[in-house]
C-alpha cells in the first residue's frame, strides 16, 4: 500500500497543529533562506559546488530552476507556513533549497495534487517531484528516484513513556489507538499472532475516524500508545504543546519505523543528468551532516539513509 495516498486524512488532521507550532517556533533557524545571495538551511549556509552544477543537464542550467512538483500538505514533509497563504516549509522543502544551493539552482515547488504528479512528470510539465513519494517498482517504470529516507509506522506514547513501551511486542495485551483504514491498522492485526506466539494477550486495537481523535485518548489515558506513520509521530512529538505531550518511540531494530520503505525525489527519465546531479549533492548533504539537521529540526532524524541511493525499492 502507498502510504502517502493511505495517510491524506492524518496529513489533514496535523495541518491545523503545523500552522499553530510553526509561528509558535519563531527563530531564524525554522525556514530555509536566501538572503544577499546566500541560503541557511536548518541553520547552515550551503554553499554551490561548481562541479555539480556541470552535471547538471544544459536545459536546467540555463533557466537556473529546477520545477518540483509537491503535494501540500503532508507535515512534516510539506506544509504552508501560514494558512491562505502559498509559502511553503517542510522538510522537503528545505532540502529542495538545500540541494538548490548546493548546485547553484532554484528548485521551484509548485503545489500538485498527489495522484497527479507523476503523470505531470511524463508530460515534461515538471522536472522532479518531492513530496514524500513511496519508491516503488511500479513508478519506476516511469520516473527515476533519488531515495532521501526510509520510513514505515511508529508508535506515539504518553510524555515520559509511563506505559514503558519500548517495541511492538510491549502494545500485546493492551489498548493501542489507531486510524481506521490505514497502513498502521493493517500492521497492528498482523502482529496479533506475534502477541500469540508470545504468549502475550492481543492488542485491544482501538480505531478512530481521525488521527486527533486518537491522540485524544492518548492524552486522557484510554489507551497506552497510538501508531500513525513515524514521520508524523515524531513532528507531533515534537510540536504538541511544544514538545510536552507526546514521547516518539525509537526501537532500535526499527530506526526508520516499521514496514519502512525508501521516499525518493522522483525525477523525469528524460533527465538522467539531473538525477545523477542530485544523487551527489544528496550525498554531499549527507556527509557534511546538513540532512541530519534539516531531519532533526521536523523531529524525524531516525529516517535519515546514509547513502543517496537510485531506485532502492525491490518491491
Amino acid at each position: 500500500m502507498n502510504a502517502r495516498l493511505a495517510h491524506r486524512v492524518v496529513a489533514t488532521a496535523l495541518a491545523a497543529t503545523t500552522l499553530a507550532t510553526l509561528s509558535a517556533c519563531g527563530g531564524g533557524d525554522d525556514t530555509a533562506t536566501a538572503v544577499g545571495g546566500k541560503v541557511v538551511v536548518a541553520g547552515v549556509e550551503i554553499k554551490k559546488d561548481q562541479a555539480l552544477h556541470d552535471l547538471l543537464p544544459a536545459k536546467i542550467k540555463k533557466a537556473g530552476t529546477v520545477r518540483v512538483a509537491t503535494d501540500v500538505p503532508y507535515p512534516p514533509f510539506e506544509m504552508f507556513v501560514k494558512e491562505g497563504e502559498s509559502t511553503l516549509t517542510g522538510l522537503d522543502y528545505d532540502l529542495g533549497q538545500a540541494l538548490g544551493a548546493k548546485l547553484g539552482v532554484t528548485f521551484a515547488f509548485t503545489p500538485q495534487k498527489f495522484d497527479g504528479i507523476v503523470p505531470a512528470i511524463q508530460a515534461g510539465k515538471f522536472d522532479a517531484a518531492m513530496s514524500a513519494i513511496t519508491d516503488n517498482k511500479e513508478r519506476q517504470k516511469v520516473v527515476d528516484f533519488v531515495d532521501y529516507s526510509q520510513s514505515g509506522s511508529g508508535v506515539l506514547v504518553a510524555d515520559g513513556n509511563p506505559a514503558e513501551i519500548t517495541t511492538l511486542d510491549d502494545l500485546c495485551g493492551r489498548k493501542v489507538a489507531v486510524q481506521a483504514a490505514t497502513h498502521q491498522l493493517d500492521l497492528l492485526k498482523t502482529h496479533q499472532d506475534d502477541c500469540g506466539k508470545a504468549g502475550k494477550g492481543q492488542i485491544d486495537i482501538q480505531t478512530f475516524p481521525k488521527d486527533s481523535d486518537a491522540q485524544l485518548a492518548l492524552r486522557s489515558g484510554k489507551v497506552v500508545a497510538q501508531v500513525l506513520t513515524k514521520p508524523a509521530a515524531g513532528w507531533v512529538a515534537q510540536t504538541a504543546d511544544a514538545g510536552k505531550a507526546f514521547d516518539l518511540v525509537e526501537d532500535p531494530a526499527a530506526s526508520g519505523g516499521y514496514d519502512a520503505t525508501p521516499n525518493g525525489i522522483a525525477i523525469n527519465k528524460q533527465l538522467p543528468e539531473l538525477t545523477d546531479a542530485v544523487q551527489k549533492a544528496l550525498q554531499s548533504l549527507i556527509d557534511e551532516g546538513t540532512l541530519l539537521r534539516i531531519y532533526n529540526k521536523y523531529g524525524v532524524g531516525s529516517i535519515l539513509v546514509k547513502e543517496a541511493t537510485k531506485n532502492a525499492s525491490v518491491d
